[in-house]
C-alpha cells in the first residue's frame, strides 16, 4: 500500500507500517542512506511499526536522527550493542545466513531481559491449579488483563518496557483469548475492584471487540473501577474522533460510567509534541466528555524527554487538556535500557525541577518511580547526613500490601539507575530488605492463594 501523501489526517484510515515499508519512508521524508539502513538492521530485533499520523504530524524531519520524536519510534544505534549490531550486519549481508542471523536475533533478545521484575515468574496467576493466559496479579486489589486482539499497537515506542509483546514469540507474550478466565478470577477473588486492560493497547480493536471484554466484568459487582492503558491519543487520536467507529467507543465508555464504576483512560504521554494537535486534543475532550478519567504517564527517556523543561511544558498541556498529571516512571530494566537510562540521582533532579513550574493543581504527579519486583518505587530525593548522601525512598504500592507508604533509605549514587544497583541504608526495616532482595512473599499469600493465585 503506497504511503498516504496529502490526504487529510481527519479523513485517513489508519494504516501501519513496519520495516518493509521502509524505503518508501525513507525516499518520502529524504532519511539519509545511513540512518535508514541503521533502522533496517535494529528494527531485526527491535519492533518497528510506525503510521501516518505520527509521520505526518508529530515527528520534525528537519531535526532528524535527534528530533525526540524520530527517537521514539524509528530504531537508533547504540540501542544494541556495538558487538551485536556488527554480528547483525554481517550476517544480514550474507544470503545463506538466514538460519545464523534467526539464531543471533532469538539470543540477542533473550539477553534484552524481555519480561522483567518477575512478570512470568511470579505475576501470572492461577485457578484451580491452571496458570491464567493473558493476565497479571501482582497488587492485591488490581488485575491487569491482556486480551488477546489489542497486543498491537498503532506505532511501537523503542522504548516500550512490553517490546516482547510485538516480536511473534508467543512464549514471550501475554495474550488472553477472552474475558471468561479474567471473569472467573475476579470473582472468587472479591479483593480485586480494579481491573486494568492493557497490551499492546486495548484501543486497537474495534469497538465491538473491546465491548465483549469490557461488558461481562459489569456483572461483577466487586470491580468498581476499569482502566484501558493506550497510547492511541497520542499516536492515532482519530480512534476517538473521525474512525468509523469513533461515536461507537464513545457510548462504550458512557456505558461503563453509567453501570457507576470508574473508567479511566491511562493515557501515555512521553513528549508534549503529542498534545499539540488538533486532533489530540479534540479526542481527549471526546473522552473526558463520556464522564471517564484521564491519567497521564510516561517514563523518563534520554534522547526523548530528559529535561525538566520537556516534563514541565508536558504535564501543563495535559492539565490544560482536563487529564491528571500521575507517573514519571523510571526506565525499566529491559530492552534497550542502557540507551535511554537516566541515572536515579538526575532524575530526581528533573523531576524537582519540573515539578516545582507545576500549579499547585497540577501537582498530582509521582515521580521518579521505579515498577520492580518489590513494587513501585518512588525516589523522594537526596537526603545528605553526617554519615553521608542518601537516597530517599518509599513504596507507593507492593506486592506485600504491609508494606505500601513505607519509607526507607539506600546509599547515594551517581550512576545508579535501577533499584538493584542501590544498596539499602544499614537502618532499612528487615521486612523492607527482604521484598528490595526478593526473599520476602507477600502474607496475602495465606488468604487470596487459596484458589491457586500468585501475587
Amino acid at each position: 500500500m503506497p504511503l498516504l501523501a496529502g490526504s487529510s489526517m481527519e479523513a485517513a484510515r489508519f494504516h501501519a507500517y513496519g520495516a518493509h515499508h521502509l524505503d518508501e519512508i525513507a525516499d518520502r521524508y529524504g532519511i539519509p542512506a545511513e540512518i535508514r539502513e541503521t533502522v533496517r538492521l535494529i528494527s531485526k530485533v527491535l519492533p518497528f511499526r510506525v503510521n501516518e499520523y505520527v509521520l505526518s504530524e508529530l515527528i520534525d524531519w528537519d531535526r532528524i536522527p535527534e528530533d525526540p520524536l524520530f527517537q521514539l519510534v524509528f530504531p537508533q544505534r547504540g540501542m544494541l550493542s556495538h558487538e551485536d549490531e556488527k554480528r547483525l550486519a554481517v550476517l544480514a549481508a550474507e544470503p545463506g545466513a538466514r538460519t545464523e542471523l534467526k539464531e543471533t536475533v532469538r539470543e540477542i533478545r533473550a539477553r534484552l531481559n524481555p519480561h522483567p521484575s518477575g512478570q512470568k515468574q511470579l505475576n501470572v496467576p492461577t485457578l484451580d491449579g491452571t496458570e491464567l493466559p493473558g493476565m497479571q496479579h501482582k497488587y492485591r486489589e488490581t488485575v491487569l488483563y491482556f486480551p488477546g486482539q489489542g497486543q498491537t499497537c498503532h506505532s511501537y515506542c523503542t522504548y516500550c518496557f512490553r517490546w516482547a509483546q510485538f516480536i511473534g514469540d508467543a512464549d514471550l507474550r501475554f495474550a488472553a483469548p477472552g474475558p471468561d478466565f479474567l471473569v472467573d478470577y475476579v470473582r472468587r477473588h472479591p479483593q480485586i475492584h480494579d481491573v486494568l486492560v492493557t497490551g499492546g493497547d486495548p484501543m486497537v480493536m474495534s469497538t465491538e471487540r473491546l465491548r465483549r471484554h469490557l461488558e461481562p466484568l459489569l456483572d461483577v459487582p466487586t470491580v468498581r473501577t476499569v482502566r484501558i492503558g493506550t497510547k492511541s491519543v497520542a499516536y492515532w487520536p482519530q480512534r476517538f474522533v473521525t474512525d468509523q467507529d469513533a461515536d461507537d467507543v464513545l457510548r462504550l465508555f458512557e456505558q461503563v460510567v453509567a453501570s457507576g464504576r470508574n473508567l479511566v483512560v491511562m493515557a501515555h504521554f512521553s513528549h508534549a509534541r503529542e498534545l499539540s494537535t488538533d486532533l489530540a486534543r479534540r479526542a481527549l475532550s471526546r473522552i473526558r466528555g463520556t464522564g471517564a478519567l484521564v491519567y497521564c504517564q510516561a517514563p523518563l527517556v534520554a534522547h526523548v524527554n530528559d529535561s525538566a523543561q520537556v516534563w514541565s511544558e508536558l504535564w501543563r498541556a495535559e492539565f490544560a487538556a482536563g487529564a491528571v498529571p500521575y507517573y514519571m516512571f523510571v526506565e525499566r530494566d529491559t530492552g534497550p535500557q542502557e540507551y535511554f537510562m537516566v541515572p536515579l540521582a538526575r532524575a530526581a533532579r528533573i523531576f524537582q525541577e519540573a515539578y516545582r513550574q507545576l500549579p499547585g493543581l497540577a501537582r498530582t504527579v509521582r515521580g521518579p518511580v521505579m515498577s520492580a519486583t518489590a513494587g513501585k518505587i518512588a525516589v523522594d530525593g537526596v537526603q545528605d547526613t553526617p554519615e553521608g548522601s542518601f537516597f530517599q525512598l518509599r513504596l507507593l504500592q507492593a506486592r506485600d500490601p504491609a508494606l505500601v507508604g513505607r519509607p526507607f533509605r539506600a546509599h547515594y549514587s551517581d550512576s545508579a539507575a535501577w533499584v538493584d544497583e542501590l544498596e539499602p541504608a544499614h537502618d532499612t526495616p528487615e521486612d523492607l530488605r527482604a521484598a528490595l532482595l526478593g526473599t520476602r512473599g507477600a502474607p496475602a499469600e495465606a488468604t487470596t492463594h487459596s484458589e491457586g493465585e500468585r501475587a
